[in-house]
């Protein structure tokens, strides 16, 4: 049996294909890990979230940033944005199915056996692996509550609050966890985020660094596969650090990371 990571698909299921069939990849035995972000931008998001679920147990992924912007958009909580590739989920006649699926993966997932854990963005300087479980956990419960997911994420969106702290409470403390761990590029070593600044990372903001460069950082022992960050080209020199978004919807590639042997596979995607 072999476990395998892939970074942002966003909708390019073709190139997964391409992998997944170059590696011999069988659901049967075989695992696939997906770092977020698994629709919009590219040509078959429909198919792809279709692809994904088909997988069944065999498939373990966390959401990242577009995959909630899906959810915003199915629950009338957001307009389509310039580029998103998402109304044919929305008109699927099995649109409800996906959606409700979609909301059952957890913003973190980790195995204890492999030694690995994926999450979207990646985890704030502050915040050990523990903390950061039951942190999502409090926005994974609300995501799956037929009751409550509405309100979330009509108040998802929104840069403040910047930092953690305990004392938050409602929607300001699971917007800024969901903000750490699925939108998370450049913060300071408290955790004060920047959600503006995109670019790679030697050009930080002023008095900012990518989230994973802190000695200090409380999670540095953990094992993380990451994506979200294309600029990154799936290169980062923190110790502990897989960087899995290689700009496939981009025209780049897309990366299958095997966590037992730490193999990369590519495939070159057309823009």
């Amino acid at each position: 049996m072999s476990t395998y990571a892939v970074g942002d698909i966003q909708g390019c299921l073709a190139p997964l294909k391409c992998l997944l069939k170059d590696v011999n990849f069988n659901p049967a035995h075989d695992r696939l890990w997906v770092a977020g972000d698994m629709v919009n931008r590219g040509p078959e998001s429909l198919e792809t979230l279709r692809f994904l679920r088909s997988l069944g147990n065999s498939l373990s992924a966390v959401l990242g940033n577009h995959d909630l912007h899906l959810l915003a958009l199915a629950y009338g909580h957001k307009t389509p944005s310039k580029g998103d590739t998402l109304d044919p989920i929305l008109k699927a006649a099995d649109r409800e199915e996906l959606i409700y699926w979609l909301r059952q993966h957890p913003l973190i997932h980790t195995d204890s056996e492999l030694n690995y854990t994926m999450v979207h963005a990646g985890i704030p300087p502050q915040w050990d692996l523990p903390s950061a479980l039951q942190y999502s956990a409090e926005v994974e419960s609300v995501l799956r509550d037929d009751k409550r997911v509405s309100s979330f994420l009509k108040a998802m969106y929104g840069n403040q609050p910047a930092q953690w702290h305990e004392g938050l409470q409602g929607h300001d403390r699971l917007r800024i966890i969901t903000n750490y761990l699925t939108r998370m590029r450049f913060c300071k070593a408290n955790g004060e985020l920047d959600l503006e600044c995109k670019t790679s990372p030697e050009f930080p903001p002023k008095d900012y660094a990518p989230w994973f460069s802190f000695e200090k950082r409380l999670s540095h022992s953990n094992k993380l596969v990451v994506g979200h960050w294309a600029a990154l080209k799936g290169v980062c020199k923190a110790p502990n650090v897989f960087a899995l978004d290689t700009g496939c919807v981009w025209g780049g590639q897309l990366t299958l990371l095997r966590l037992e042997d730490e193999q990369r596979f590519q495939c070159d995607c057309k823009a």
